[in-house]
């Protein structure tokens, strides 16, 4: 994806504030993986970004090759995996989806292929003819995505955060200036790639969806973009299982990551430079956020296999969030976050102490999540 490639995206507060991704759903994947014939060898993680999920990978297997087009991408990756399991034969290649061949020469000779939050940039007219290349008889190619979040617990919110991720206004929106049509295709829940037998035949003996999304999304429902759901592939519909505890000061950082943000600062420059006062009491808590600086608790729940990623910065990446926000200042994302913090504010959760609407107070998010799975003839 070409803004994540440049020299100016900030590849430390994507790591940071991304969400991580649970062990169920790389236990479902091993699941399907693991049938008669399968070997547990050498793993890709193509459009590994900075490493989340090629990390978990090294549990399960002895060779981890981490693919991705940009170079600050995998300089991150590279110092976030480096000493993780010194076991694990790591090798970090700059390349694509669609031409493996500089990390992987060798025909038949991977294990696992995965794809996290990247296949809605692939071109699947080379994409499943690569994967037919390198993965081995009985291999499996597993990419998944999670698409537009929500605040579960504000419902009456989803429409402000659909505005702001989908819409066109240049005002009050980023919609437009995501890179289309990956965007779009990631919206629709991946319900535009196409089955492998369309493009290459005999090579894959199975292929499904499998949707993470909860109430949120109806598989049988007609995509956005008019297309027709995909109900002649075997598809399955489960519970949401991505979700995180965040300070609403993490949720800006999240905000923060965005690609659309960053290309909406390239043609509005003077955005940087508007103020909003609101939530004056700001500037208080930015003096006194080193208790805030810690790291990454994440829990599952074992009887339900529910995620929830408590999210704190690092004391680095805490001080670079804070020079990016001052209380006065009121660019797009910071006027869509306090916007977000307003509509909560009429909800008071007496239950739940530490939720609010203050930079350290809490708020849950959750993310619907669709995962492609298929099997190597």
């Amino acid at each position: 994806m070409a803004t994540f490639a440049k020299t100016t995206f900030n590849s430390t507060i994507y790591s940071a504030t991304r969400p991580s991704y649970p062990q169920r759903l790389f236990e479902y994947i091993y699941a399907y993986h693991n049938k008669k014939g399968s070997r547990w060898e050498h793993a890709v993680d193509v459009g590994c970004g900075t490493g989340q999920a090629t990390k978990p990978l090294a549990d399960r297997f002895s060779r981890v090759t981490a693919v991705d087009p940009s170079k600050s991408m995998l300089i991150s990756a590279r110092e976030y995996l480096g000493s993780s399991k010194p076991s694990v034969a790591f090798s970090f290649v700059q390349g694509s989806a669609e031409d493996l061949a500089a990390g992987i020469p060798q025909s038949q000779s991977v294990d696992l292929a995965i794809a996290a939050q990247a296949a809605h940039w692939f071109d699947w007219s080379k994409v499943w003819p690569e994967l037919s290349r390198t993965l081995r008889p009985n291999g499996t190619a597993a990419f998944w995505i999670y698409s537009e979040f929500r605040l579960p617990e504000y419902p009456t919110l989803t429409p402000l955060i659909t505005a702001y991720a989908q819409g066109t206004d240049p005002v009050t929106s980023v919609g437009s200036y995501f890179q289309r049509p990956g965007r779009t295709i990631l919206e629709n829940l991946l319900r535009d790639v196409p089955h492998p037998k369309s493009i290459v035949q005999d090579q894959f003996v199975d292929f499904r969806r499998v949707y993470f999304t909860g109430p949120h999304f109806d598989p049988s429902a007609t995509a956005t973009n008019g297309s027709s759901p995909q109900l002649q592939d075997n598809w399955e519909h489960h519970p949401t299982l991505l979700s995180q505890r965040m300070t609403w000061l993490d949720l800006l950082g999240y905000f923060r990551s965005w690609s659309a943000l960053h290309t909406y600062h390239e043609k509005y420059p003077e955005d940087c430079l508007r103020t909003d006062s609101r939530f004056p009491e700001d500037d208080e808590l930015l003096n006194n956020l080193d208790d805030h600086a810690g790291g990454l608790i994440v829990t599952e729940d074992t009887k339900t296999g529910h995620h929830t990623q408590e999210s704190t910065l690092t004391k680095a990446e805490l001080k670079e969030l804070i020079d990016q926000y001052q209380p006065n200042r009121g660019d797009i994302a910071v006027r869509f976050w306090k916007d977000l913090r307003e509509g909560v504010k009429e909800v008071a959760r007496e239950d739940k102490p530490g939720y609010g609407i203050g930079l350290l107070d809490y708020v849950d998010i959750e993310w619907p999540v669709v995962l492609l799975l298929a099997r190597r003839a």
